[in-house]
């Protein structure tokens, strides 16, 4: 009864947080709705002055982006701002034939009247955030924007998001992401679903409240002051926008998100690549965890439920780590509960934390119908998505948990870029892409392990107990054989 009794402890304490996760999105979600009725009066700068439009510093970090380098920089030189009020660093860490390709065109662009730079660097030192920091101690702006090269600002971004710095206490403007290529395929369809909840309900969530938000590593701008005061970036964490958000708000630096100014991008449409993706964002927020939970605890400028907020946010990678325990120990679970009576009204108890599901539903179906509307067709299609959703999400829980455990440990790895694709539409094909890996990693295999494991536990449903089978768990187990039978089915067929 000992292991049963550890392998209980570590079940139900997983399924608590989880609980306590879904109630703080719950929180944000009334956040949210509160925010709708409030409108913006704070100050803005008047660009139609000459006096008052500020001089702008574009920083574009780009490495090896040999797809996207030519429709990046056309899109940037068509940034509708005072020609005289704007500078583009062109911060290029390539190491292939894009060097001389993109020093072409900017020389092309330059002769356009346009002040573009290209600054190379002769090491990758501090990756992203190390090309960050020295195109800032030349930059001539009061204000950086930075787009990562798979991103297409509309012409008038810069009027949408400078004005806002009018008030001094504003250190970052950060937009919200849209997706050029939602629709290419599930893959994409399922990480769309993902950061539009992430760029709806809890950046409106927690940035209506005062709690801490994070700069999303493109499409924001920052004041050039903030940065510095907060530290400048630093490389040591694989997500230095979140790392450098919480050091500049914890100086009382004021983050404004805006939701209705939407900056085009391109989603991975290659498992490999948003396994990439994914991997550097979990493992960066555990860093972050790791560097900032203390500073957080101790700060005394702020509430203790933005804190609260604030150390959920730093964890929210942790959740694929809880949700993996939670699906690994359910198969036991299934026995032990058919073998000791006795525990009857703990599962009970336990059956109750459905309601974290549910939570997640409802927050997401208010998403989804405030961007496709309310009626009956659209909720029979966010059923089938929110479940996709939730069972690949599922899938990639052991990839997910990996990184997280590698950033709580500590253990440091090179920043790895997302290949970009140039891809919008079905008819566009990935096949060739130079960038992309072609071995496949033991996790894939752990990953078709697990499918046949949850495969098991489908069949376990019919077989435990004497009233004819125990299927509770049927539809949790069904979801996760789709979800890790996609992501290694996938992963072994999206090889260049």
């Amino acid at each position: 009864m000992i292991l049963e009794t550890i392998i209980i402890i570590i079940y139900s304490t997983a399924l608590l947080l989880i609980f306590f996760y879904a109630l703080a999105q719950l929180n944000l979600l009334f956040n949210y709705i509160a925010a709708q009725k409030k409108e913006d009066h704070s100050p803005k700068f008047n660009l139609k002055s000459t006096k008052e439009t500020p001089f702008v510093t574009i920083q574009l970090p780009v490495y090896n982006e040999l797809y996207v380098m030519e429709r990046l920089l056309d899109n940037i030189a068509e940034m509708d701002y005072p020609k005289d009020k704007l500078e583009i660093q062109v911060l290029d860490d390539s190491t292939d034939e894009t060097i001389e390709t993109t020093a072409q065109q900017i020389e092309k662009l330059k002769a356009s009247g346009l002040d573009i730079k290209h600054i190379c660097r002769t090491n990758r030192k501090g990756f992203k955030a190390g090309a960050l920091k020295e195109g800032l101690e030349i930059a001539k702006g009061e204000f950086i924007a930075i787009f990562d090269a798979d991103f297409l600002p509309n012409k008038n971004w810069l009027k949408q998001t400078i004005p806002h710095f009018k008030d001094t206490q504003i250190g970052v403007v950060q937009t919200r992401w849209a997706h050029i290529n939602r629709n290419y395929s599930t893959l994409t369809k399922i990480q769309a679903f993902a950061l539009d909840a992430h760029f709806t309900l809890e950046q409106v969530g927690r940035n209506s409240k005062g709690h801490f938000i994070n700069f999303n590593g493109t499409a924001g701008v920052w004041r050039k002051t903030c940065i510095i005061d907060a530290g400048n970036w630093e490389g040591d964490t694989l997500t230095e926008d979140l790392d450098l958000s919480y050091r500049a708000q914890l100086k009382n630096w004021k983050f404004k998100y805006l939701e209705d100014v939407e900056t085009p991008a391109e989603l991975p449409v290659v498992i490999s690549a948003a396994r990439s993706q994914q991997f550097r964002w979990n493992k960066g927020g555990a860093e972050n965890f790791r560097k900032m939970l203390l500073n957080v605890l101790k700060s005394k400028n702020i509430s203790t439920k933005t804190k609260v907020h604030g150390i959920l946010h730093l964890l929210n990678s942790t959740m694929f780590l809880n949700v993996l325990i939670v699906a690994i120990l359910s198969i036991p679970m299934l026995y032990i509960k058919n073998e000791y009576a006795h525990l009857k009204n703990y599962f009970y108890v336990m059956s109750f934390f459905v309601i974290s599901t549910l939570i997640f539903f409802i927050c997401y179906w208010y998403m989804y119908k405030k961007t496709y509307g309310n009626t009956v067709k659209n909720f029979i299609q966010y059923i089938a998505l929110f479940f996709t959703f939730f069972s690949i999400a599922m899938g990639f829980s052991l990839h997910n948990s990996i990184a997280v455990l590698e950033g709580h440990f500590g253990k440091r790895s090179d920043f790895v870029r997302t290949p970009k694709f140039n891809i919008n539409s079905i008819k566009d094909s990935w096949k060739g892409n130079k960038y992309l890996k072609k071995n496949i990693s033991a996790h894939v295999i752990i990953e078709g392990i697990l499918m046949l494991y949850f495969a098991f536990g489908m069949y376990s449903a019919f077989v435990v107990g004497d009233q004819g089978g125990d299927f509770g768990l049927f539809p949790f187990h069904l979801m996760l054989f789709i979800g890790f039978g996609f992501v290694f089915f996938k992963s072994l067929t999206s090889k260049a």
